[in-house]
């Protein structure tokens, strides 16, 4: 008698697994009210709705409500219409991509930029194929990198090496027992969108040329916040010109969609002709690149979005610091509030929405190792003093029905 195999009975097991670990995650639907960011309207599953104020958006300016953008993506798609109908090869290139690469590329000081649908994808190509195509390559991928970083070194097949978390003495130790006359790439990020703390960038970039390593620097969360024009935390620390190549999104800052590569004009055209995953995509939508377009050209010649939300950012971890709650105090816009438990994490983020009207996900195994769930807050220009307010009297209410086990280790 020939046995099958029941996969239903094996992906029910799964399921049941990540639920009972606290891991299942479930979406909120949340509809952005266009002009009242950080306003949603949350529908619940019993079909009735009500306003909440949500505080994880990664819109971290609400670019995504600008006028300059919504102008400029509402003249593309009357221009336009909705797709491009191809790959870049093959008639998907838009008069809007050559721009938004232009304006990539001079945002970071590069001779040229390459555009992709998401910043996750721009990792994957631009990794995979470097690694791919340099013989013998060894990439020095930072400890706490992103999932996409990690595929992307993953698929290049080249030989990887992690050091720990902004070690730079540990990276100089990695690059100096590996033969000088390999290929070597140095891949960390600017912000880690975690625990919102800041790669030394100079001191990487340093090490890397000791031992004739390029740099691959991911400012996905740092793109359009920090820096004069917003080129991020290279611009800010003045060390663009050290970065071989910097990665970022349209779809945080630039409150769009999309990804991009910026680098040498003759490294941008190696990823554009060899990265599969750009050759065979159809390209972004005019509409898209469009608004990404504006939202860069605006905050590169206007920085009270930054400044307000510098502020915001200063005074609600002010307030929390205050209030004995266990964030941590880091240097960037995101502030993590340990929680310490998977299911108390999800029961917190819960009665945060249910009962104050305030959203905030929780953030798990694996996104972040177990024992260091979390709750993690983004301050935008957008946030007034009441909503910092409402937010911290919430947080204390919540604290007082549940037991953090971090509450006091952080």
């Amino acid at each position: 008698m020939t046995s099958t195999f029941d996969f239903n009975d094996r992906f029910s097991q799964l399921i049941a697994e990540m639920k009972l670990d606290g891991r299942y995650r479930t979406f909120a639907q949340l509809e952005r009210i266009a002009g009242e960011f950080p306003q949603a309207l949350w529908r619940h599953p019993d079909g009735s709705s009500r306003r909440v104020t949500v505080w994880c958006s990664n819109d971290y300016l609400g670019m995504g409500q600008h006028g300059d953008v919504t102008a400029a993506m509402h003249r593309a798609i009357d221009r336009s219409g909705a797709g491009t109908g191809g790959t870049r090869n093959i008639s998907g290139t838009n008069l809007v991509h050559v721009q938004l690469e232009t304006e990539l590329a001079d945002l970071h000081g590069k001779e040229a930029a390459l555009i992709f649908t998401s910043g996750w994808v721009s990792n994957l190509a631009a990794l995979g194929t470097l690694g791919r195509l340099l013989p013998g390559c060894a990439i020095f991928s930072d400890a706490l990198n992103h999932n996409s970083m990690i595929e992307g070194i993953r698929r290049s097949g080249a030989e990887r090496f992690i050091f720990r978390h902004n070690d730079v003495a540990h990276l100089d130790e990695l690059l100096g027992a590996v033969d000088p006359a390999r290929p070597k790439i140095v891949a960390f990020e600017s912000v880690y969108s975690m625990d919102g703390d800041i790669a030394p960038i100079a001191a990487i970039c340093e090490v890397a040329e000791k031992h004739g390593a390029i740099t691959y620097l991911d400012e996905v969360h740092a793109v359009g916040l920090y820096g004069p024009r917003g080129g991020g935390i290279a611009e800010r620390d003045g060390v663009t010109h050290r970065v071989t190549l910097i990665e970022g999104t349209l779809a945080k800052a630039f409150g769009v969609m999309g990804g991009y590569v910026a680098g040498s004009a003759l490294m941008i055209d190696i990823i554009r002709s060899f990265a599969d995953s750009f050759i065979f995509t159809t390209s972004l939508s005019p509409h898209l690149a469009a608004g990404a377009l504006a939202a860069v050209r605006h905050l590169k010649n206007n920085g009270d979005l930054r400044l307000r939300q510098r502020r915001n950012v200063e005074k609600l971890k002010s307030m929390l610091l205050d209030a004995g709650m266990p964030v941590l105090d880091s240097p960037s816009h995101i502030l993590p509030l340990m929680i310490g438990d998977s299911h108390r994490c999800r029961l917190t983020s819960e009665l945060l929405l249910a009962e104050h009207g305030i959203y905030i996900q929780p953030i798990n195994y694996p996104t972040v190792p177990r024992g260091r769930e979390r709750l993690r807050i983004t301050p935008s220009p957008f946030h007034a003093d009441e909503h910092m307010t409402h937010l911290l009297n919430a947080l204390l209410a919540v604290r007082s029905r549940i037991d953090w086990p971090l509450a006091k280790a952080a």
